[in-house]
């Protein structure tokens, strides 16, 4: 049985998916604007929290900011009508864990909150403490910092999390679907550019002002991170 914290001011909408984790065997509470939410969050220990973007008193993204940097282990569910690639970027920038566009099938949320609760509980038991380093840049998983050169750089979360995937695959092509499945831990729809907007992303940080390349895109197959000049 998981712990459930339900963000959502449609009253209709949150009705239904307490029902539907309920029935599952879940336990399960709601807050129909963001500062009753921050409020439950921050009392309790929750599982996985799912939340709508646009809630009355505060907005899902400044709410989802403000419980990551009190609890950054409680994976949060961004659920919202805004479905463009920006909007999913802003919402992964602002902590989010994964993200689900309405209207959409209560199977695949479910499907989605275990997935979430199971990998967080696994990185708890598993907790990789390390430094990981190529061509200058290092990253280290534990003070979650980067740096190349002795330069800090700064990354969203996502951006960390995408970087630490690709330094613990060095010289290997990684697709765009496998990705997906192991950073966000779901596959996005066939022709979408997400993967590729964060790869730009981590390239300007990562790679513009050094003369040693470290994230490459392979034509039709992939990207592949190793150092080239």
């Amino acid at each position: 049985m998981l712990h459930i914290l339900i963000i959502e001011d449609d009253e209709r909408v949150a009705s239904v998916i307490k029902r539907g984790l309920a029935e599952a065997g879940h336990a399960v509470s709601v807050a129909y604007d963001g500062q009753m939410g921050q409020k439950l969050a921050m009392q309790d220990d929750f599982d996985v929290i799912i939340m709508d973007i646009i809630l009355p008193k505060i907005n899902g993204l400044d709410l989802c900011k403000l419980i990551k940097a009190a609890r950054p282990q409680i994976p949060v569910i961004m659920l919202t009508a805004l479905g463009t690639t920006d909007d999913k970027v802003e919402g992964f920038d602002a902590g989010a864990d994964d993200y689900l566009v309405k209207p959409f099938d209560f199977r695949e949320l479910e499907v989605r909150v275990r997935a979430l609760a199971k990998r967080n509980n696994t990185i708890a038991r598993t907790v990789k403490v390390d430094v990981l380093q190529t061509a200058g840049l290092e990253m280290n998983t534990q003070t979650k910092t980067v740096k190349r050169d002795g330069m800090e750089i700064n990354l969203t979360p996502k951006e960390f999390k995408l970087l630490e995937y690709l330094m613990r695959n060095p010289e290997r092509v990684l697709s765009r679907t496998e990705i997906s499945e192991n950073v966000w831990e779901t596959t996005f729809d066939t022709g979408t550019n997400f993967i590729d907007v964060y790869m730009n992303y981590l390239r300007k940080k990562v790679d513009r002002d050094f003369a040693v390349k470290l994230i490459h895109t392979r034509p039709g197959m992939g990207f592949i991170f190793k150092a080239e000049a």
